[in-house]
């Protein structure tokens, strides 16, 4: 029941979707922000989301160590325990965990191949094949576009969904539809492009890509003191 209810509160629910299938297996979704926004709040949300429907997901950062990591998710579930005083949550915890795993690289050491290789690795032992893979800390360069389409290649072979967190800067000047470069060189490998956009006090989310909610539907916010999506009426999502 814990669960269910927590599914309840999944954030892409919020944005007018059912569940996380706002995404098409093979497909991309990104969620564009500058630094210290929420990118990777807003990533552990979604992964923690799909955990609770038994998926399996691959969490890829090139950033931090496992134990960062890890400290976000911690986090986050710390502060929907605190929401809605939830009790059980270090039981539903222990058993959504397996079905997460967390792979770390160098930014200049990661590769396509590489990760092809290190996946390869899990599914042939029987170990772990993820439905949804999260990366962070990709660079949205000059020269992404070929490893990009070779990680389209291999999400769409292997029927996974694939989210990214995106590093915008406050110098840049957005273009078409109102994304910022360098991510418009590579816009159309992508089904879906949600902006963390700082306005005052508020984190509003907002759709660049991708289907959107109907008009009527609220304006949703993450939360700067928990980093838990919720919209404009305060109800917050898992």
């Amino acid at each position: 029941m814990l669960k269910n209810n927590l599914i309840l509160r999944n954030p892409l629910r919020l944005t007018g979707h059912e569940t996380e299938d706002i995404i098409p297996e093979g497909g991309f979704g990104a969620v564009l922000a500058r630094a210290g926004v929420g990118k990777t709040a807003f990533l552990v949300q979604l992964a923690l989301n799909s955990l609770l429907r038994d998926n399996k997901v691959l969490h890829v950062s090139l950033n931090d160590p496992v134990k960062k990591v890890c400290l976000w998710y911690e986090e986050v579930l710390r502060n929907i325990a605190n929401q809605y005083n939830v009790k059980q949550i270090d039981q539903l915890w222990e058993t959504i965990l397996p079905n997460r795993f967390i792979m770390t690289f160098k930014v200049e050491g990661f590769s396509v191949p590489k990760l092809e290789e290190r996946l390869t690795d899990l599914t042939e032992q029987d170990i772990f094949f993820p439905r949804m893979i999260l990366v962070d800390g990709f660079p949205f360069d000059e020269i992404a576009r070929k490893s990009l389409s070779d990680l389209k290649t291999l999400a769409q072979n292997n029927s996974i969904r694939v989210w990214f967190a995106v590093r915008t800067h406050r110098h840049e000047k957005p273009g078409i539809d109102g994304m910022p470069p360098p991510f418009l060189a590579v816009a159309d490998l992508f089904e879906v492009a949600l902006q963390l956009q700082p306005v005052e006090k508020e984190i509003r989310v907002r759709a660049l890509k991708g289907e959107t909610a109907p008009a009527d539907h609220p304006v949703l916010i993450l939360d700067p003191s928990t980093m838990l999506i919720k919209d404009k009426s305060g109800a917050t999502s898992l």
